[in-house]
Formats: structure tokens, C-alpha cells, sequence
């Protein structure tokens, strides 16, 4: 066995020794039973393939610590479907890697194959009770994007003062945030799919409404240049639509750029709609606060 072949052989080994101990904490931390028996499934598998390569170096590998550690606070930050899933996602090194085994040892290709099947089948398995919520999460966080940036975007030419944006921001944020509960509640109620309660898909709505309002308002709390607070305020506006993007992406195997700019476009799109809103106001009643 030449030397270059050999460290792919201990690459391959240490990929499956770290993926059977991921999935061992997961299934540890995992609460629902079914849930917890896949990821064992899946464990094993890994296990299996670390021994099968074994044979052929004759070594023990030591498995990826920093990797277990980073996943383990990914599930405990984002749930498990989307940790998961973004492990497979990130598997495309350790394919590569495979085929280039194959060519020395044929059954490299078959144990990538059945791996890839056998894995998705498991994936395909589990369920997570906030995905079944994804849709009142999406309705909070794009309403109070939306609605927000272009209230706090037209407030900030109206007003010119920074305080009093966020006063007058949070108040219309926290009314908005219990109307949509509300709506929420009333809407999954009249629903005949009976996997959503009314209760947690308004209480999930909320929620995201509240978190977002609170995000958008800060740069108005702590600094006094209302427009350099609006700049602000935009970016986290885009940082919220990516990082949700990107999870629904992930966790619905969704395509990414499309929808993070299509919601960003919507909600930038609003606040320059806002912005000029503002300006007529002021210009129509002669505001000087």
C-alpha cells in the first residue's frame, strides 16, 4: 500500500470514528425515542465502516473532539434536523475522498453508495416538533421585517430622533406581535391538519415577531444619529433573512438564494417605500422635533 493511499485510508477512518461519536451525543441529548433510535442506527453504521478500514491499516484513529463539540452546540442552538442535515451537506470531501479509495478498493464505492441510501433513509425519519411550526416562524419574522423596517425606516426621516423612534417602534412591534398571535392562532384553529397546535404556532409566531422587533430596535437605543441607527438597523435586517434562510434551506433542502433575496428584497424594497412616506409627512405638516 503506497504512502498516499494509506492517508486516505486513515482519513476515511477518522470521518467515520467522528461521525459515530456525533451521532452518539445527539442520540444522547435527544428526547424522542424514535428520533433517538435512528441517530443509534446511524452511529453503528459509522462504527461498522471505521472497523472495515481498520482491517486495512491495522491502526486506531482518534476522532475529531472540536468537530463532536461544534455539532453538539449547533443541535443544542438549531435542533437536530438542521445539524444533521448540514453534516450531509458537508459530506462531499469525504466522497471525493472515497472515490479516489475505489480505485484500490472497489468496495469503497459500495459502502459510500449504501451509506448515502441508508443514511437518507434514517434522515427521511426524523421529525422535529419545530419544523412543523417553520411556517409560523416565517410568518413573525417576514411580518416584522417587513412591516418594521418600514415603519422605523419612515419614522426615522419623520422624526429625526432616535429615542423617540424606538419608543414609537417598540410600541407598534409589541401591539403587532400579539395581533399576529392572535391571527395565527385564530387561522391554525380553522385548520383540518390537526399536527399544529393553535397555542404553540401562535406562541411560535410571537415569538419571532418579539425577537425581531428587539433586534431592529437596539441601534436606536444606543446611538443618537437616528440615520446611522437606520443603516444599522438594515443590516441586521439582512443578517435575520440570512441566518433563516439559511436554516430552512438546510433543514427543507430548500434552494438558499433565491428566497433570501427575494425576502430581502421585499423588506428593503418597504423601507425605501418608508423612507420617502417619511419625508412627504414631514415636508406636508412641517415637522421640526
Amino acid at each position: 500500500m503506497d504512502k498516499d493511499l494509506r492517508k486516505r485510508l486513515l482519513r476515511a477512518q477518522a470521518d467515520e470514528i467522528t461521525e459515530h461519536h456525533i451521532y452518539l451525543r445527539l442520540a444522547a441529548i435527544e428526547k424522542d425515542s424514535s428520533n433517538r433510535e435512528v441517530l443509534q442506527r446511524i452511529a453503528e453504521d459509522e462504527k461498522d465502516h471505521y472497523a472495515h478500514w481498520k482491517k486495512h491499516t491495522g491502526r486506531d484513529v482518534r476522532p475529531s473532539m472540536l468537530l463532536v463539540c461544534s455539532y453538539l452546540v449547533l443541535a443544542r442552538l438549531f435542533g437536530l434536523v438542521f445539524t444533521v442535515k448540514l453534516m450531509e451537506r458537508g459530506e462531499h470531501l469525504a466522497q471525493r475522498n472515497y472515490g479516489k479509495i475505489g480505485e484500490s478498493f472497489p468496495e469503497a464505492l459500495r459502502i459510500m453508495q449504501e451509506e448515502k441510501e441508508h443514511e437518507s433513509e434514517l434522515l427521511r425519519m426524523l421529525n422535529e416538533d419545530r419544523l412543523r411550526y417553520v411556517g409560523s416562524i416565517v410568518l413573525g419574522l417576514n411580518d416584522a421585517l417587513v412591516e418594521l423596517t418600514g415603519a422605523l425606516a419612515g419614522l426615522t426621516l419623520a422624526l429625526q430622533n432616535a429615542r423617540l423612534i424606538a419608543m414609537t417602534g417598540l410600541i407598534t412591534g409589541i401591539a403587532a406581535s400579539l395581533s399576529m398571535s392572535a391571527s395565527e392562532y385564530l387561522s391554525t384553529r380553522t385548520e383540518d391538519d390537526n399536527a399544529r397546535h393553535p397555542v404553540k404556532a401562535a406562541v411560535y409566531t410571537g415569538v419571532a415577531y418579539v425577537f425581531t422587533v428587539a433586534l431592529l430596535i437596539i441601534p436606536y437605543l444606543f446611538l443618537d444619529n437616528p440615520f446611522l441607527a437606520l443603516g444599522l438597523c438594515l443590516g441586521f435586517a439582512l443578517l435575520v433573512i440570512f441566518l433563516f434562510t439559511f436554516y430552512i434551506s438546510v433543514a427543507k433542502e430548500l434552494p438558499f438564494a433565491r428566497r433570501f433575496f427575494e425576502m430581502a428584497g421585499l423588506s428593503l424594497t418597504v423601507a425605501a417605500i418608508s423612507f420617502g412616506i417619511g419625508y412627504l409627512v414631514k415636508s406636508f405638516f412641517n415637522l421640526e422635533l
